[in-house]
Parts: structure tokens; sequence; C-alpha cells
């Protein structure tokens, strides 16, 4: 009895006894080595095609399969070597078409290629370092912590007390030292009370009493005539811009201006456009000057309370906070038109004139020193003394006595090199050797010897363009920096397109998925939106070009990074006003100071010089701290720069969204907000 036909096994026949089929095992076993089966499977790879002539040699069985089983295993075999064999000359064929198309390059092809390969390159460490940012575990994502309420107005680098403990002294305790501790790893919130602050120029002359640090009895007992226009009014503080008050400063600003010799206060007509004001009361003078198209940078102490720069960039007005005590300012030299000191609390006579020194550097030839002072009225001894050291040493650096009223007094620079040369031997400090004449120096020692002799900016305030002419540099004048008008022109045009979307980005919502009707847009924001602007990486000063020719009322601190391309000095030539910074310390201003916050590629410059100690969070922590509530943020950056820089804000819960870049697939912007947060009342 027979079993039926199992077709897994071809062309056998499975016997009921056991004999049989120890038979055809050993059968099997014995035909299944034959070298003549390999050797036709080598010699006649497609044998399987002449299948009808294996059967007929053989035979068939009834049900048409094969009698011979070697003859199905063959064509199995054949089959199977087949497929392997076309298997490898396709990748023979493929290998010799990728090895031809290799040398058949053209050398134009390899550097195509090659710059392809370092761009590979690049993206390869910029993945790494971001692969290293997010091996840092779940933790770095987490959202910061808000910081107690003593650091409301804390301003690092300033440290007071920690400064006196170092056994420092002499005033240099109120000098800028940043250390190791000097970084705050949370979010700084507002007082209790704090209110958004009023448009521009209402802003100007009336702020919210709980958004500074200040008490009644400092407004009380404000000495100068600036401070003198404050007044208490419930909860806000108004400086009297329509007052006897403000008469006064009117009348003030005439004065100088009769003594330099111009007329109403047109200081453009002088050569004057920058003004540095040292110790500037709460900025009226500056104020004042803003009609007169004249940009003053306010320069203070830090100052715990009472603050004359908090108080003065909360209306709106340019300020920092700048001490030259020991250190050098972190701005090149001839740098400024006008130096102002009204009863600034300087005492010039100390440090065997440094502090002169230091601001004869910063001062343009032709400039104008403004000194209103009750020394330079003596009225016993002690004044005499101090005065006739700062008249004689005044003197001996080459500035000459324009004119003297009441207690104001203005000296004019020199414009002749010559001047150092010719003096006396042994009168005054001695020309910067090459090695010591620092074009822009950042918080350096001072230094007791004349700067800026050496430099091509050399020029007489009256031999510069006047302003607003002055911020479209010539050929001539660009060629001092090294470079061309189609260079600043192509910037200019790229800035123009730039503040308009910028405008048009700078909404709430665009936070927001609303539908839209065909045909419906947002309206765009008001003129007035923005006051104070903060460019971490300025350039050439493009951005604020561009704002100043849309009308925008901002005024913007040009910052130029420590990292990178030094433009500072055609900034501040161009009539705008900027500063030295390094973006992995803190900026030294209060808390709470800017509503826009502008980085173009500022990210990939920082991350390029690989600091450890400076993370991409420490500087979008810092922001924050700058930042007003409901102020601003835009970066501009490559894309893995964007993301990154994405991921990172929401430690700060910050709104953010990625915008596309229409004229670089390579670069996104990142637009931010920073959320109005009040810490609960105790």
């Amino acid at each position: 009895m027979s079993m039926p036909l199992q077709r897994g096994i071809s062309g056998v026949r499975v016997s009921d006894s056991s004999d049989d089929l120890s038979d055809s095992q050993m059968k099997d076993k014995t035909e299944r080595p034959r070298s003549s089966d390999n050797h036709l499977t080598l010699r006649f790879p497609f044998g399987f095609l002449f299948s009808n002539q294996s059967s007929s040699k053989h035979g068939a069985g009834e049900n048409g399969f094969s009698a011979d089983p070697c003859s199905a295993r063959s064509r199995h075999r054949l089959m199977l070597m087949f497929l392997k064999i076309s298997l490898v000359l396709i990748v023979v064929i493929a290998l010799a078409g990728s090895f031809w198309w290799t040398i058949s390059i053209s050398t134009s092809s390899r550097g195509h290629v090659y710059h392809n390969y370092r761009r590979l390159q690049e993206q390869l460490v910029s993945d790494l370092w971001d692969i290293g940012e997010i091996s840092l575990g779940p933790n770095r994502w987490k959202e910061l912590e808000y910081c107690n309420i003593e650091s409301e107005n804390f301003v690092p680098c300033f440290n007071v007390s920690e400064n006196l403990a170092l056994g420092y002294s002499n005033g240099d305790e109120n000098d800028r030292f940043c250390g190791p501790g000097s970084k705050q790893e949370c979010l700084v919130l507002p007082p209790v009370k704090y209110r958004v602050p009023l448009r521009w120029p209402t802003g100007k002359d009336i702020i919210w009493y709980s958004n500074v640090k200040i008490t009644a009895q400092e407004v009380v007992s404000s000495g100068s005539i600036t401070k003198r226009m404050m007044m208490m009014e419930d909860d806000q503080i108004s400086f009297r811009s329509a007052s006897p008050m403000s008469d006064e400063v009117e009348d003030y600003s005439h004065q100088i201006a009769e003594m330099i010799g111009i007329k109403k206060d047109n200081f453009i007509e002088a050569g004057v456009r920058t003004i540095l004001d040292m110790g500037c009361g709460y900025g009226s003078f500056g104020a004042h000057l803003l009609s007169k198209q004249i940009l003053t940078m306010c320069i203070a102490n830090y100052e715990a309370s009472g603050s004359q720069v908090q108080l003065t960039l909360e209306r709106g007005l340019p300020a920092m906070i700048g001490s030259f005590i020991s250190k050098q300012l972190p701005y090149p030299s001839l740098s400024f038109d006008m130096l102002h000191c009204l009863r600034c609390g300087i005492d010039w006579d100390q440090k065997d004139g440094l502090l002169l020194v230091e601001i004869d550097r910063v001062l343009k030839p032709g400039g104008y020193f403004v000194w209103t002072s009750p020394l330079t009225n003596p009225r016993n001894k002690d004044h005499l003394k101090r005065w006739n050291f700062v008249h004689d040493f005044a003197e001996s650096i080459c500035w000459t006595l324009l004119n003297q009223q009441d207690e104001t007094v203005v000296w004019k620079k020199t414009i002749n090199t010559k001047c150092y040369s010719s003096r006396k031997p042994g009168v005054g400090p001695s020309v910067c050797t090459k090695g010591h004449d620092v074009e822009s120096p950042y918080y350096r020692p001072l230094q007791m010897c004349i700067g800026g002799t050496r430099s091509r900016r050399w020029i007489p305030i009256e031999g510069r363009t006047r302003w607003p002419s002055r911020s479209n540099m010539n050929k001539t004048e660009l060629s001092l920096y090294g470079l061309h008008p189609e260079v600043l022109g192509e910037d200019a045009e790229n800035w123009k397109i730039t503040v308009r979307e910028y405008w048009s980005l700078l909404s709430p919502l665009i936070f927001s998925d609303h539908p839209k009707r065909p045909g419906d847009e947002d309206p765009s924001p008001p003129y007035n939106m923005l006051r104070n602007v903060l460019d971490m990486n300025a350039q050439f000063g493009g951005l604020n070009s561009a704002l100043l020719e849309a009308r925008k009322s901002v005024w913007v601190m040009n910052v130029v990074p420590t990292a990178g391309p030094n433009h500072l000095p055609m900034i501040l030539d161009r009539g705008f006003v900027g500063v030295l910074h390094d973006w992995c310390e803190p900026f030294p201003t209060y808390p709470r100071t800017y509503d826009l916050v502008h980085a173009d590629n500022l990210l990939s410059l920082q991350t390029s010089q690989r600091r450890k100690s400076c993370q991409l969070i420490d500087i979008f922590t810092e922001i924050d701290r700058l930042l007003r509530p409901e102020g601003w943020v835009i970066i501009r950056d490559t894309v893995q720069l964007v993301e990154s820089a994405r991921a990172s804000v929401t430690q700060l819960k910050w709104e953010a969204r990625v915008i596309e870049v229409e004229s670089s697939s390579e670069q996104r912007l990142l637009i931010c907000q920073k959320p109005f947060t009040k810490r609960q009342s105790i």
C-alpha cells in the first residue's frame, strides 16, 4: 500500500517497507556527492533550460515528475547558482560605472565636491555639538526657577559688599568685577506692582514708581538741575518738561552753546552729534537735546537704589552703567564729540589726573569737555587748590580753555597731534607707545598716557560730515575702515527689507493660528511700539540705520561682541551709540531695560569659540534679565542653531515660533516674546 506523493521531494515514492526506505536513503547518500553534477553546474549554468532533454533521458513518472531524483536537485542548484552569478555581475557593473564616473570628474567638479565635503564636515561638527548638548540629559531642558525678591534690581559684576570684603576701597569697590560667580541661573521677576512702561514719547516724561528702585527721600533730596525736575504723583514719577525747571535746563543748554560759539543749541553746526553724559542725573539734559538731533549716552556708577542709569533707561533714553575708577571704558579711542559733567560727583583732581587722561582718550579731536561744578568757582583754599590742578592738567594735555561762566567751564581738545611733542619736557603725560595704544580696550586698567594719536580716525569734528548725512559714509570715510561703498550700500538695502519684515512680525498674533478671511491682513504695530533696542551683534550698525530711516521711534544700543570683528569705531563715527562687550559676561545694565533684543548670527559667533564656561542657555538667561515683560527677541541664525535655541528658550517660559527666511534656505528666524509673570504679593 502506497502513500500519496510528497511534492517536497521530487520523484520519490515513500514505501511501507523499512528496507525500501533504508535502501533509498543509502542510495541517496552514495549518489549525492557527484563531481559530475558540480562540474555540469559550472560549465552549463543555463542547463535547466534543456529540461526536456533531461526528461527524455531519464523518463517520467506517472504524475509528470522526473523519475530521476538527481535531475530535479541539479536543476535547483543550477537556478540558485544562476541567481548568485547574476548578482555578482550587477555588483561588478555598478562598481565599474562608479569607478568610471569618478575618474571622469573635471577639476571644477572636484572643487565642488570638496566644498560640499567641507560643508558636511562643518555639519558633522555642528551635529556633534548638538549631541553633546542633548547628552546632558532631560534635566537640561527643565524650566529655570525664579530668583528671590532681592534680585529684582540686581546687576551681576557690581557687588559692592563683596568687593569691599575682597579689599577694594577708595571707590574701587564700585567698579566692575566679573568672576566665576557672576552668572545668574534663575529668572528675574519684576516687582509686584510693576506695570508695562508707557509708550514713547509719553514715557519720556512719566514713569511708574514701582518699576524702579527709588525712595521718596531720594527724589526729594535730588540736587542737580536734571534731578530737581522730578516730581512724585501717586503711583508715578513725572519729569516736568513743561515747567520752570525745564526752562532751567534749556537755559543751561543755551549757555553751553554760547560758550562754544554757536546759536540756539545748534550743536550739529559745531560738529556735535554724540555726547557722553557722565553722572547724568536722570537724563533730562539728554532728553532736552533729543529735539536737536543730539544723541546723549548716560553713564554712571552702579547704585543699589535711586540709580541714575535705571531711571534714565526707564524713560527710554540711552544709558548704561559705566565707572572708570580703575578700568578704561569699553569704548574705542576718539568716540564722542562732547563729554559732559554736571555735578557728576567725579573728582577729576584725584589719581594725579588719571581720569582726565581717560576722557581725553574717548574724546574726538576738536571735541568739547563741559564741566559744571562748585570747584570751578572756588570759595576756599581747598577748592582753589583742586581747581588749579584740573586747570593746569587740562592745559598739559593740550586742551584749550574756551570759556568760563559761573560754575561752567568749556575746554576744547587739540586737533593737532604736534602739540604733544611741542610741550616742555616733563609736562603732562606722554603719548602712548604703539603697544599700549589699543584702539578698543575692554575694561583694561587705566593708563597714564595719551591714546588715539596714531589712529587714522584722528579727524577734527568740524571736518566730519554733518548729521544726518554722517550715517551714510562716503568712499573716503569708509576707506578708513577698509570698506567699499558697495559693501555698506548692500548692507543698508538688506536691512531696509529686513526691518519691514521684522515690524510686521512684532505682534502677539504671530503666536496664534487664527483663521483669516481672504484679503485680511493684521495691522502693523505702531511706529512707537518699541523704544529701547539692544542689537547684540551690530556689525556695521545696519539695523540702527534702517530703523531710523523707517522713522521708528527707537534708539539702539549697538553691541560689538569681543569674539567677532570690531566695527564699533565705525558705528560711533556714523553718529550712533554702542559698546564693546563679551556676551559670556553679564551686560552692564539693570533688569527690565530693553523692549527688543536682536541677535543676528550671534549664536554662530559664540558657539565657534567653544568656551565650556559659556553655554547658550547662559546667554538666553541674560537676555531674559535685560528684557522687559512682554518684550521681544529676534534671533537670526543657522537652522541647526535656531532649532537648538527654540529648545533652550522653553526653559525661560518664552513664547517662540520659527519663521523661514525667504532669502536664505540655510537660515531661520526665531521670534520670541517674554511673558508678563508677576511675583505673588506676600
